[in-house]
């Protein structure tokens, strides 16, 4: 495919997903649809869709329209590109610009959209972050990076990254977690490398790494990862130390894949059904990744940004209070419970601690910490939770 032609090819993508699609159903279908398209192409249509979808009302007032077509025309304005070179109509391209399409805009932005964010949560995004907002929500227009946790179990990290790069794949060292790795060169070779095979290491963002470092983690220990997921936060719990490990999640689907990773990185994690809890209860650490809006990974999954209205963060505001009521339930008497989300908003952060500690007088908070996306991991915060004695 020409580059003219995977611009057309996004354009129609972004056009069915403005008509309703998901990014991934409109990408596969176009994808099946294509057989002629080879993997560079691919990859290529679903980063200008992924750029649109992350740059959606700035790449729209560039362009002149909130279609496909505004949405490339914008992107192309923002990189310094001529968009007539590439809107000539031959081939598979897209058509010749229209009179006025060929004006190029200069459009005065609202803070909202110069950061690419709906205007009815950029208020409440600004005022969780203070000073630190529009860093955020530009961090937030740009493609997250692929990061690694390295199996301290199996491997240590020098050893994972000798390994790494014998099959092309070049990281380095990050700080936020210490056996965080980021990638550099060689991303699409992950999952079909020895090291990843082998279970030397996961993918796994920094920030998620870095939450579980912060969990008052011992041998011995019994501990509930309470809304488990794909259970990636369980098997870094079980890599860090010698616990006894649980997963649980409302859908026990969600957990299919997690007994054949624990089984590829050598660790022990026991599955939980809602019935079982209380029978199994009380554990000395419970650790909620609670349902979120999902603000601090935005990056990966930008449909997110723009699928949130003001009701589905209020009810998912109203199932994070439910979770922390139903999970301190199972902590022991001097066990910790530990709330967490991959938000940057306070109104799922720390207002929803304070919320927990006014209805449960008995709790106290211990910790409370908070990374931000700019920083080169996803958004995420952690509080922990102590009964008093």
């Amino acid at each position: 495919m020409t580059p003219a032609a995977r611009l057309q090819a996004a354009i129609e993508i972004l056009d069915r997903v403005i008509a309703g699609a998901a990014a991934e159903q409109a990408l596969t279908s176009w994808a099946r649809a294509s057989r002629f398209a080879g993997s560079k192409d691919r990859a290529a249509v679903r980063d200008h869709v992924f750029t649109a979808l992350r740059c959606w009302r700035s790449h729209a007032a560039l362009g002149g329209a909130e279609t496909g077509r505004g949405l490339m025309l914008g992107a192309l304005r923002e990189a310094g590109a001529d968009p007539a070179l590439m809107f000539t109509g031959d081939g598979y391209g897209p058509s010749r610009l229209t009179e006025d399409e060929s004006v190029a805009r200069t459009p005065r932005m609202t803070a909202a959209e110069e950061n690419d964010l709906p205007d009815w949560i950029w208020p409440m995004f600004s005022d969780s972050l203070g000073a630190d907002a529009t860093a955020a929500a530009q961090a937030l227009r740009h493609r997250a990076p692929v990061h690694l946790r390295v199996n301290l179990r199996d491997s240590d990290v020098a050893d994972a990254q000798s390994q790494l790069a014998e099959e092309g794949i070049v990281t380095e060292r990050l700080s936020v977690a210490p056996a965080a790795l980021n990638v550099s060169e060689g991303a699409r070779k992950i999952r079909n490398s020895k090291a990843y095979t082998s279970g030397v290491v996961e993918l796994q963002d920094a920030a998620s790494q870095a939450v579980v470092e912060a969990l008052p983690l011992r041998a011995g220990l019994r501990v509930l990862d309470y809304c488990a997921g794909g259970g990636g936060k369980s098997l870094a719990i079980a890599a860090h130390a010698d616990c006894q490990v649980y997963a649980h999640d409302i859908d026990w689907n969600r957990m299919k894949d997690l007994s054949p990773r624990a089984e590829r990185a050598g660790v022990q994690i026991e599955l939980l059904r809602t019935a079982e809890l209380s029978a199994q209860a009380p554990f000395d650490i419970v650790f909620c990744d609670a349902p979120c809006s999902g603000s601090g990974s935005w990056r990966r999954a930008p449909e997110g940004k723009w699928r949130l209205t003001a009701e589905r963060l209020a009810a998912v505001v109203e199932t994070q209070a439910e979770v922390l009521q139903q999970a301190a339930q199972l902590v022991a008497v001097d066990g910790v419970l530990a709330y967490a989300t991959c938000s940057m908003l306070d109104v799922e952060n720390e207002n929803q601690v304070t919320r927990f500690l006014q209805s449960n007088p008995e709790w106290q908070k211990t910790l409370s910490k908070r990374w931000l996306v700019q920083d080169g991991a996803d958004g995420f915060f952690v509080a922990l939770l102590k009964r008093h004695s």
